[in-house]
């Protein structure tokens, strides 16, 4: 045996061991940095403007979607507390396309079987689909039945999918990997009169899905079904009739963003939570929670960190938020903003941190994986996401709280930042998929139930908030905010 090895392994122990007590040293550093931020962001703070966004949907028809009176609303109660608070304020208008169902959809079954289908049940009008009655035959595309992973299906995806189509008939698509307007943009090349959407298959994508085109460009009737409703009409020789009654329109909207006034201009920490709702409901937990989260981590920061005030302020870096429209209709408000900036703007954000959906009510405790060693992305990430992702994990295991990494992937409003190249991080507790048992053993909750069982729908209201981990996420965040904003070097 060689005789140094011991001594060479016991070294490398203590060098490993020291590197780990400094480790810990910096996170203790910087959560005792953040406690005073903290400890200003209260439940009972983010409750009261979470109240506030479930009256203005009350008061406009439901639901605060872009280009509403219910999301002008919301912006002019965020708009009116951050200029009261000191911070410059930019109203950025952009137009988007909104939409209206009319009248509830029709489906029914003609041949093989009769039946008639449900409407909010079994199926229902997509967003920005066309108005059109069509009865004709049922032409499957590209199914893959029995399903496999998630997203493993590509039907409708390629207009190779359309080769044989025959013109006039129903397309029968399933869901999965590219959008529902690609899939309906190579249906109506095809000569599609109408198509069905349905769900993929499998645990949590069985039901009936809200899916939405995302902007108004098809004329064609489009509706969106369960998975045995798609089952059902993927019989040979199926013939159907439907029926869809839409409005679509331009719409003017905004994002509204909030920069502090003292701190190095070349120095910019951003981070940002979409504002808008869908329109089937009013949006409290996606994403009232992450836009009232910022809302207040900004408002506390005035108050107790002076960051608008140039003779107090001790903020090495600028801070930026950013609360985006339309979101829901494609990530149209962040993409808009991003593609604005110059080069020269661009390179003066040191970082960009998304908040959507932080108060699951049978929540995960999700952390982007920004160096895409656990969840793989499917993009390249800028360099310094994976020194974010280590800030959020040191803070969680300083709180012995339990957490996750999720891929980071193009969702939400940090994809219009990734492909700037700029670094990105975010929390998230869960949307529509079903938490596993390995979930529910590491988080608590109920397994085989979604993690957030109201998403996209009109019980999205403020008793669809689990506020225990809302708090939680909001502390995550305002220490993360502070950290980043103390001058941490990522690019």
């Amino acid at each position: 045996m060689n005789s140094k090895r011991p001594i060479l392994i016991l070294i490398l122990g203590l060098v490993i061991s020291m590197q780990s007590l400094m480790i810990d040293a910096e996170a203790s550093d910087a959560v005792a940095n953040s406690a005073a931020l903290r400890e200003a962001v209260t439940r009972g703070a983010l409750e009261q403007h979470l109240n506030t966004l479930q009256t203005i949907a009350e008061q406009s028809g439901g639901h605060r979607s872009a280009g509403s009176a219910g999301y002008d609303a919301s912006v002019d109660y965020f708009r009116a507390l951050l200029e009261s608070a000191g911070y410059d304020i930019t109203v950025q208008p952009f137009e988007v396309d909104v939409f209206d169902v009319l009248s509830p959809a029709v489906l029914e079954q003609l041949s093989p079987d009769v039946q008639a289908f449900v409407e909010g049940t079994d199926v229902t009008t997509m967003a920005f689909s066309g108005s059109g009655e069509v009865t004709a035959a049922v032409e499957p595309i590209d199914l893959r039945l029995p399903p496999g992973a998630v997203n493993s299906s590509t039907s409708g995806c390629e207009a190779a999918d359309f080769a044989s189509f025959t013109t006039g008939h129903i397309a029968l698509l399933q869901r999965g990997t590219c959008t529902f307007l690609v899939k309906a943009q190579n249906a109506v090349a095809a000569g599609a009169s109408a198509v069905i959407i349905f769900n993929e298959g499998q645990a949590g994508r069985r039901e009936l899905f809200p899916g939405s085109l995302g902007r108004s460009e098809l004329t064609i009737p489009v509706l969106s079904t369960s998975f045995d409703t798609g089952l059902a009409l993927a019989q040979a020789g199926g013939t159907a009739h439907l029926k869809t009654d839409t409005l679509s329109e331009r719409a003017s909207t905004s994002n509204l963003i909030a920069e502090s006034r003292t701190g190095d201009p070349s120095q910019i920490l951003m981070s940002g939570a979409h504002l808008d709702s869908v329109r089937e409901g009013p949006g409290i937990q996606d994403n009232g929670s992450g836009s009232v989260t910022l809302l207040e981590v900004a408002l506390q920061l005035a108050e107790h960190f002076a960051v608008n005030d140039p003779a107090s302020s001790s903020m090495t870096g600028r801070v930026r938020f950013a609360w985006w429209g339309a979101e829901e209709q494609g990530l149209l408000g962040s993409r808009h903003y991003v593609d604005s900036l110059s080069p020269e703007e661009l390179e003066r954000i040191d970082a960009y941190l998304n908040l959507d959906m932080i108060g699951s009510p049978n929540f995960g405790r999700f952390v982007y994986d920004g160096d895409s060693s656990e969840q793989t992305s499917g993009i390249p990430l800028p360099e310094g996401s994976g020194t974010i992702e280590l800030i959020f994990e040191a803070y969680f295991e300083t709180q012995e709280l339990p957490i996750s990494p999720i891929s980071i992937g193009q969702r939400s409003d940090h994809a219009a930042f990734v492909r700037a190249g700029i670094p990105v991080g975010g929390l998230f507790t869960g949307a529509e998929d079903l938490k596993g048992a390995r979930g529910a053993a590491r988080f608590g909750g109920e397994a085989e139930r979604a993690f957030d069982p109201c998403y996209h729908r009109a019980c999205d209201t403020i008793e669809n908030v689990d506020f225990n981990v809302l708090e939680q996420m909001a502390d995550a965040a305002a220490h993360a905010i502070m950290t980043l904003a103390g001058g941490t070097d990522l690019r």
